[in-house]
C-alpha cells in the first residue's frame, strides 16, 4: 500500500504527492536495515560492522592517542580562495585551542623527522646537497637553484590530491586533536550550506539526476526531500565512486556531530551524548525521501577505499628507516609496531575494494579522467578554507587531506611496489610527510568511529520502538 510522505501546495510552490510503498519504507527507516552488498564492490555491510567494530577499532583508537597522531600542525587562517566570507563564527563552541611549543614533543617539532629517521633524513638532506648543488656544478646560481627546488615541490604536488599547508609557515600552528574533538558546534546555516553546495554542484561529478537547492531556506530544504537517488544512467564508475566517496564523508560528519551532540549547556555543566532526533533528521528514509540510507551506504564504500588505502600503503611503513619519531625511542618502537600491526590486519581483510577495475578503458581517457577527479578534489581540499566555524574548518581539512593521501596512495602502486633501499641521496620512488601520514590515520579513524556510532544508534532506536 502507497503512503504519502509530504503533500505542499501555496502561492509559491506546488510539491505533487510522494508515494513509498510501505514496506519499502519500513526497510530504510533505521541503520540496523542498511544491510547486504555495496554497490561497485565484493563486500556488504555485516561483514565491514563485523571487522570494523570487533578487531580494528580497538587499537586504531589507541594508535590515534599517542603524541605522533595527536598533534596536527594545520593553517586555519588561510583566505577563502572562491568568495568573500563574510566573518568567522562568533561561537564558542567552533574554537580551536592550538598548543603552546612546549606541548608538543621536540621530535615532532624538528622539520627534519617529517618523513624519515633523524638520521636518516640529515643524511639525505646533505647528500643530495652536495650532489645537486655542489658535486655537479658548484657554478649554479641562485635562480637556478630556487628553479631545482620549485621542480622537486612540482613533482610533489603533482601526485597529491589534496592542498597541503606550508608547515613552515608562521600562521600554522600544532594542534592537539584529542583536546579538540570534532562534535556539534552550532554552525549553520546560509554559509555552512555553501559549503556543501559549492562541493556536490560544482566538484564532485554530481549525478543531474540529483538536484540541490538553489537558495538555503524551508521552500528549499523541503524540496531537496524529493530528489531520490534515481539510476545513474551514462554515468561512469569512476565518477560515481568518486560522488560515493563524498557523499560518505559528508554522512560520516553527519553522524559524528549527532553523536557528540550538546544536550545541556547550563552554567553548572555542559553535556554532550547521542541526540537520536538529529540523527533522524539526516538518515531516517522518511524523512529524507529514502536518501538517508544511501548515504549510510556511501560511508561503508567510503570505508573500503580508505580500508584499501592503508593495506596498499604497508611496504612503506615497513622500511627499516622509517620511525613515528618524537624523541623518544622505546614508545615510537612500541607505536610502530601497532601501526604495523593495524595495516597487516587491515592487507588481511577478505572483501577489499578492487581499483583495478577504475581506469580500465582507453589509456588516454582513462588518464585525463584520472586527473580530473585529482583536480575535483583539490579543490575540494581548497574550500574547507572557506568553512567559518574554526573547529569544522580543522577538521574538514584534516579529514578531505587524509581521503586524499588515501586517494593518492591507491594511485601510487607501482611507486610503493618499487621501494627499495636507495643509494645515498636518490630520491625515494614513493614519499608520505608527517602530515600526510597523520591526517591519513585519523580521517580513517572517524570512519572507523562513524560505522562504530551507528552500532550505537542502532540500539537506541531499538530502544524506542
Amino acid at each position: 500500500r502507497p503512503t504519502p510522505l509530504f503533500t505542499l501546495s501555496g502561492s509559491l510552490v506546488t510539491v505533487e504527492l510522494l508515494f513509498v510503498y510501505e514496506e519499502d519504507r519500513c526497510a530504510l527507516c533505521f541503520p540496523s536495515k542498511v544491510t547486504g552488498d555495496l554497490e561497485d564492490c565484493a563486500c556488504d555491510v555485516e561483514t565491514i560492522d563485523g571487522f570494523n567494530n570487533d578487531q580494528l577499532f580497538p587499537k586504531l583508537q589507541t594508535l590515534l592517542e599517542s603524541d605522533y597522531f595527536r598533534f596536527y600542525k594545520v593553517n586555519l587562517n588561510k583566505p577563502c580562495p572562491f568568495w568573500k566570507v563574510q566573518s568567522h563564527c562568533g561561537l564558542k563552541l567552533c574554537a580551536v585551542q592550538p598548543c603552546s611549543p612546549n606541548e608538543v614533543p621536540e621530535g615532532i617539532r624538528s622539520p627534519s623527522h617529517n618523513k624519515y629517521s633523524a638520521e636518516a633524513n640529515d643524511n639525505q638532506d646533505t647528500c643530495e646537497q652536495e650532489k645537486h648543488l655542489g658535486a655537479v656544478d658548484v657554478s649554479l646560481s641562485n635562480e637556478t637553484r630556487e628553479a631545482l627546488l620549485s621542480w622537486s615541490k612540482h613533482d610533489d604536488e603533482a601526485e597529491r590530491f589534496c592542498v597541503v599547508d606550508d608547515e613552515e609557515s608562521p600562521d600554522s600552528q600544532y594542534v592537539d586533536l584529542l583536546l579538540n574533538p570534532e562534535r556539534y558546534t552550532g554552525y549553520k546555516g546560509p554559509e555552512a550550506w555553501q559549503i556543501w553546495n559549492s562541493i556536490y554542484e560544482e566538484n564532485c561529478f554530481k549525478p543531474s539526476t540529483i538536484q540541490r537547492p538553489l537558495i538555503p531556506g524551508f521552500f528549499s530544504v523541503l524540496l531537496r526531500h524529493f530528489s531520490l537517488f534515481l539510476p545513474r544512467s551514462g554515468q561512469c564508475v569512476e565518477k560515481r565512486a568518486f560522488y560515493r566517496l563524498i557523499s560518505g564523508l559528508h554522512a560520516s560528519i553527519n553522524i559524528h556531530l549527532s553523536a557528540r551532540y550538546l544536550l545541556d549547556d547550563s552554567w553548572f555543566q555542559r553535556k554532550w551524548g547521542h541526540n537520536v532526533t538529529e540523527f533522524r533528521q539526516r538518515f531516517d528514509s522518511e524523512l529524507t525521501a529514502g536518501e538517508g540510507p544511501k548515504r549510510l551506504r556511501n560511508l561503508y564504500f567510503l570505508y573500503l577505499i580508505e580500508l584499501r588505502a592503508l593495506a596498499k600503503v604497508l611496504p612503506f611503513f615497513q622500511q627499516p628507516s622509517f620511525r613515528l619519531y618524537t624523541g623518544r625511542p622505546a614508545e615510537d618502537q612500541k607505536h610502530k609496531e601497532l601501526l604495523l600491526d593495524i595495516l597487516q590486519q587491515a592487507r588481511n581483510f577478505p572483501l577489499h575494494f578492487d581499483e583495478t577495475s577504475l581506469f580500465t578503458g582507453d589509456e588516454i581517457e582513462g588518464a585525463k579522467l584520472k586527473e580530473d577527479i585529482r583536480l575535483a578534489f583539490l579543490n575540494i581540499s581548497r574550500i574547507m578554507d572557506c568553512v567559518g566555524c574554526f573547529k569544522c574548518r580543522l577538521w574538514g581539512k584534516l579529514q578531505t587531506q587524509g581521503l586524499g593521501t588515501a586517494l593518492k596512495i591507491l594511485f601510487s602502486e607501482r611507486q610503493i611496489e618499487a621501494l627499495k633501499p636507495k643509494s645515498s641521496g636518490e630520491r625515494p620512488s614513493f614519499q608520505l610527510s608527517r602530515q600526510e601520514i597523520v591526517s591519513l590515520l585519523n580521517a580513517f579513524g572517524r570512519i572507523s568511529t562513524s560505522i562504530r556510532e551507528l552500532k550505537n544508534f542502532r540500539a537506541l532506536l531499538a530502544e524506542e520502538r
